[in-house]
């Protein structure tokens, strides 16, 4: 069973939508499925029909929440070192190409936000740094093609998700 880093926000987060979804949202679909059984034939019954694929939806994503919490390795990254490209860790890489300088953060796949620069610790990127230092040269495999990349600096930034 492999574990799923995150931050503590985030596990707390997953926990509380699992914990609404079981104690609070079943009992409100069972309850708009009950009303509509009672509207007559289930086979042309839109209001039926609507109510279970919503019930299917939810306990999908009760399963979903309970695998990654029950896997869930809450890692707070302000403890660790950061000498090498660790969970947490702010990286700033240099396109050998480009000479352009880009900054990542690796977070958990439930906090990745490429947007923020907030990437994934099991993409491509991400795997390609971990365990790196500063002045080694990475190279990765992305859709865009083959890029190579110095590890200029490594730190510890706060996360804003």
């Amino acid at each position: 069973m492999q574990k799923e880093p995150m931050l503590e926000t985030t596990y707390r987060k997953l926990s509380q939508e699992l914990e609404h979804l079981k104690n609070v949202e079943r009992g409100v679909i069972a309850k708009v499925i009950d009303e509509a059984r009672e509207l007559g034939d289930l086979k042309e019954n839109a209001e039926y029909h609507a109510a279970k694929e919503k019930q299917g939806l939810m306990e999908a994503r009760i399963t979903e929440l309970q695998d990654v919490v029950g896997r869930a390795q809450v890692v707070d990254p302000s403890k660790l070192a950061h000498q090498r490209v660790s969970f947490g860790s702010t990286v700033v890489l240099t396109d050998h190409e480009t000479d352009e300088e880009i900054k990542y953060t690796i977070v958990g796949a439930y906090e990745s936000n490429p947007a923020k620069h907030l990437i994934s610790i099991q993409s491509p990127m991400a795997r390609a740094m971990i365990g790196k230092e500063e002045g080694e040269e990475i190279e990765v495999s992305l859709p865009s093609g083959d890029k190579t990349y110095d590890i200029e600096e490594i730190c510890y930034e706060e996360i804003n998700l």
